[in-house]
Order: structure tokens, then C-alpha cells, then sequence
């Protein structure tokens, strides 16, 4: 395993971070595990270095941090573990209970450590931006958090590049803790993030992380598993042609290096010169291995990336405000050798 600071923040990580929107309770979706089989994967990838993990109150309602809670109660020691979890989304009723208002954030942060049976998590992160909350409300609170010792460090989420240098430059002109990472969603099939976010983390020193480095799945070029055909998101993010045409060039690149796919696009993601973390959501300890293999795999080749970039065009980005937006992209010829 390697290992990196997190941004300009002294908190090491694995470069790798277990994803874990695939554990909790098959009640929130059928593709999801249980505890004893999420056990499984969660006790490999910390075999083999993992010392980084993400969930989310919203994953299965909650459900995904009672049982990661309990797993790594049980096999390793609170202070060898950063664990990270996100706050945004509803998971229950009444008009307050979502979005970053300051009672919300106070409620779930308090419901996360209950559910975890945590007194703190190593870092917070905002799920998404609420633009009906004022920034210096949410951001303040997230502050206090770090203040009162129940969060490490903060971070942020799937936004606009103008929404998050907001909060950054509204957290440096109060003196309040900065984000020190910023996940977002970055593969092969999705690169907006290259034109502004990307760059300004770069410049401000924030690590990121990337998520959905097989775009929901497609660039493991099983068109037919169980999540390709049963998750709406992935339908809706990747449902084009052009989508499908990045994946059958990522499975060329993949036949002339003579291994999986998603091998080439998680090795694609871990050499991109802005990523600092890739989060990985295996089903199976194989899967988790094809991410360790990229982690060492030589540098894909000039020809190789091109291929696997010849089809990729402009795009909506993938957020909360443009649901089901989708421009329309054409191909581009291949070239030796791929022709």
C-alpha cells in the first residue's frame, strides 16, 4: 500500500479509501450487503493497508454506519483508522431533518457518532452544497465541530468549483478550520472536474479524492451485472452511447496490457496528476485486488491514452441542480494500434 498526506494537512492516508455506499441493509437497495458480508471486504482491505474509509449517513438510511461501526469495532484500534462521513441528505422525516442548516448538521453529526459508537470522526464532509443555507451558517457550525473535538478535519463534496472556493475563502476571512480534502467524481467516462476543480485544489493545496473511478461500474465492461441493471443512477449518468464507447476503448487498452478493465480505468484515475486518493467500492476481494494491482501498474502509454481519451467531449457535470441534463457528443476515429 502507499500512502499520502491528505492535502496540506499532517493526516496520512492510504491511497487507496474504501468506499462503502455498498454496505448496510439490502432494504435501501438490493445490491447493497449485509454486515457479515460487508466484513468480508472491509477486514481484506485493511489486510492489505488500508487504513482509510468512507460512508455516509445517508447510505441505507444510516444502516451503513451502524455496521461499519461495528466492523472496525471489532477488528482494529479506533486511532488506526480514519474514518469519514457525510452529512447532506435526509434519512428521515420532518422539514429540518436535510441540508446544512446549523440544526441539521448538529443532529446528524450527533446521530452519526451514536450509530458509529464514536466520539469523534477523523473527517466530516459536507455531501453536496445547499445553496438555501448561508455559507458562514453551515460553515461556522462545521467549525464548531472541529472546535468541540467531535471532528478532526472537515472536507467537502460534489459541488460547483465556485461553490467550494466560497467556502473556502468564507472558512480563511473568519479564521475557521479550511477543508482539506474535496471528494469528487472522476474516470475515464466523467473529467469535468479537470477544467476548475481539479486546479483550484491544486492551488489551495486541498487533497483529492475520487470517486467512481468505474463510473458506476460501466468501465469494468460488465454491461450485464447486477448494479448496472438494477441502480437508476448509473442508467442516468452513463446511459449514453459515448459512455459505452469509452468503456469498449478502456477494454482495448485492457486486452493489449492483458488484464481487466477496470483495472485500466482505476490505473487511469491513480495516475492522473490531481488525484491523491481513489476510493474503491468492492463486492468481491478480487475487485479490491484489481485497485491494488492499478495502484502499481507501470504508466499507461501515450497511445493508451489516447484511446481510452478519443471519445471523451464536453459534458453536463454530474451534481444535484442538472439531474438528467445530457449533451449531445460524437466520436472521434482510433489510431494505431486500436484501429
Amino acid at each position: 500500500m502507499k500512502y499520502t498526506k491528505l492535502g496540506r494537512s499532517g493526516l496520512n492516508v492510504s491511497r487507496l479509501c474504501l468506499g462503502t455506499m455498498n454496505m448496510g441493509s439490502k432494504q435501501w437497495k438490493p445490491w447493497i450487503y449485509d454486515e457479515k458480508e460487508s466484513e468480508l471486504i472491509v477486514r481484506y482491505a485493511f489486510e492489505k493497508g488500508v487504513n482509510f474509509i468512507d460512508l455516509a449517513d445517508f447510505y441505507s438510511t444510516g444502516a451503513n454506519e451502524e455496521v461499519c461501526g461495528n466492523i472496525l469495532r471489532r477488528m482494529t484500534a479506533r486511532d488506526e483508522v480514519v474514518v469519514a462521513t457525510k452529512v447532506g441528505y435526509p434519512i428521515g422525516g420532518g422539514v429540518n431533518n436535510g441540508g446544512h442548516s446549523r440544526v441539521h448538521l448538529e443532529n446528524a453529526l450527533n446521530g452519526s457518532l451514536k450509530r458509529l459508537k464514536m466520539d469523534y470522526v477523523d473527517i466530516y464532509m459536507l455531501h453536496y452544497y445547499d445553496t438555501s443555507t448561508p455559507v458562514e451558517e453551515f460553515w461556522e457550525t462545521m467549525d464548531s465541530f472541529v472546535r468541540s473535538g467531535k471532528v478532526r478535519y472537515l472536507a467537502c463534496s460534489t459541488m460547483m468549483s465556485w461553490q467550494f472556493a466560497k467556502i473556502y475563502y468564507t472558512a480563511e476571512k473568519n479564521g475557521w478550520h479550511k477543508p482539506v480534502n474535496m471528494q469528487l467524481q472522476l474516470s475515464a467516462a466523467y473529467r469535468e472536474e479537470e477544467r476548475e476543480m481539479i486546479p483550484f485544489c491544486q492551488d489551495a493545496g486541498v487533497g483529492v479524492s475520487a470517486f467512481s473511478p468505474l463510473a458506476r461500474g460501466i468501465l469494468s465492461c460488465d454491461f450485464s451485472s447486477n448494479r448496472n441493471t438494477t441502480d437508476f443512477f448509473t442508467h442516468e449518468m452513463f446511459g449514453d452511447g459515448i459512455s459505452k464507447e469509452i468503456a469498449l476503448s478502456v477494454n482495448r487498452v485492457a486486452k493489449r496490457h492483458g488484464v481487466p478493465p477496470a483495472q485500466i480505468a482505476q490505473a487511469w484515475v491513480l495516475q492522473h496528476s490531481g488525484i491523491d486518493v481513489m476510493l474503491v467500492g468492492a463486492d468481491k476481494t478480487e475487485q479490491f485486488d484489481s485497485a491494488l494491482n492499478a495502484l502499481d501498474m507501470p504508466l499507461l502509454s501515450d497511445e493508451d491514452l489516447y484511446e481510452i481519451s478519443r471519445n471523451y467531449t464536453p459534458r453536463d457535470h454530474i451534481n444535484d441542480y442538472n439531474a438528467e441534463c445530457r449533451i449531445p457528443r460524437e466520436v472521434r476515429p482510433a489510431k494505431t494500434p486500436y484501429v
